[in-house]
């Protein structure tokens, strides 16, 4: 593709390994020998399944079952994940390789990042990935995609190339400076590992996209979360459930984007937008009165406002205005995770 660099170093050799130990793209995990290096890395990737109760926040738009990829990242079973599988689940369970289930433990949720972290003590024995260095991905980078198990259509392990690194905003009030954007489409992507060309975990699997690559035609791809977002924070989520930075102030206004302008999708049930009486189909022009250029933007001016909790002003042509006028709605702002509900564990 047009700009791409050449394969970073190692990376032949990370492929030729799976040639050497007899994998085939398209055939099972368990075709791998159980003492080969690759073997070992697959081991470490399992699967999780989340039931989330009727009455969560979340129950309605992310589904009561869900199920997708963790990465064992600790010597205690503790498995990294993306935070929306888990995200106010009652019960997570995980299967390893060999097809054994072990129930699973809420560590914590961290919304500014998207991860989500469980521990299964009966995984404690695992060899746990390694966190590579997601900053050292750039355009042309090649990675391996890996998922616990693959679809009908579609093997558990996909050789990509980094297509492109660039901010994403999406409607849920979440913006990632520089995702990690792949392709070709890995399908079991909820969860899934990026492995670099030294097996080093560097990013966590959130999104198929139709934007992998920008440009007038669909590029299907994958979204990643950059693993150095991770480092940070790990400790204090590991010992406290979350971040202790200062919560971003939340709306509960999901939001789109056409051609820079940003309108509301739908607003939160029981949310500070729906409270305020925000309406989907209402046009947001600025916040504060600042004009707004896109949903990034619009993130980032409420954000600079200050923590969760604070008013903000936001600019809204209603839907159906007939005289054009534009309203400054007042809007409280929670700690996103106080509206949540959220196990005891967490």
């Amino acid at each position: 593709m047009p700009g791409h660099k050449p394969p970073r170093a190692g990376f032949h050799g990370f492929i030729g390994l799976l040639l050497i130990v007899g994998f085939v793209v398209a055939g099972p995990r368990q075709s791998l020998g159980a003492d080969t290096p690759f073997a070992e890395i697959l081991q470490s990737i399992v699967k999780v399944d989340a039931t989330i109760p009727e009455d969560a926040r979340t129950a309605h738009s992310l589904g009561m079952e869900r199920e997708g990829n963790g990465v064992v990242i600790g010597d205690d079973g503790l498995i990294l994940t993306i935070g929306y599988l888990i995200l106010e689940a009652s019960a997570v369970q995980v299967t390893a390789g060999a097809g054994e289930l072990a129930p699973a433990e809420i560590v914590a949720y961290d919304h500014a990042t998207g991860f989500g972290l469980v521990r299964a003590p009966a995984l404690a024995g695992v060899k746990p990935l390694p966190l590579g260095r997601s900053g050292a991905l750039t355009e042309g980078t090649r990675a391996l995609a890996v998922s616990a198990e693959g679809t009908s259509r579609r093997s558990p392990v996909t050789p990509v190339s980094v297509v492109s690194r660039r901010e994403f905003a999406g409607y849920w009030e979440y913006l990632l400076d520089s995702a990690i954007y792949t392709r070709p489409y890995h399908d079991s992507y909820g969860g899934a590992a990026l492995l670099d060309s030294e097996g080093g975990l560097v990013g966590i699997g959130s999104l198929f996209v139709n934007d992998a690559e920008t440009g007038d035609e669909a590029a299907p791809g994958n979204l990643f979360v950059p693993i150095d977002l991770l480092k940070p924070i790990l400790a204090e989520l590991v010992e406290k459930g979350r971040s202790s930075a200062p919560a971003n102030p939340w709306l509960g206004l999901y939001a789109g984007e056409t051609q820079g302008r940003v309108f509301v999708r739908r607003v939160a049930r029981g949310g500070p937008a729906e409270t305020a009486g925000v309406k989907p189909g209402d046009i947001i022009i600025g916040v504060g009165g600042r004009r707004v250029a896109g949903l990034a933007d619009f993130y980032r001016k409420i954000w600079s406002r200050g923590a969760a909790g604070i008013e903000v002003g936001v600019d809204i042509l209603p839907i159906g205005s007939k005289d054009l006028a534009i309203e400054n709605v007042s809007i409280r702002s929670l700690d996103r995770h106080n509206w949540l509900k959220l196990r005891p564990q967490q």
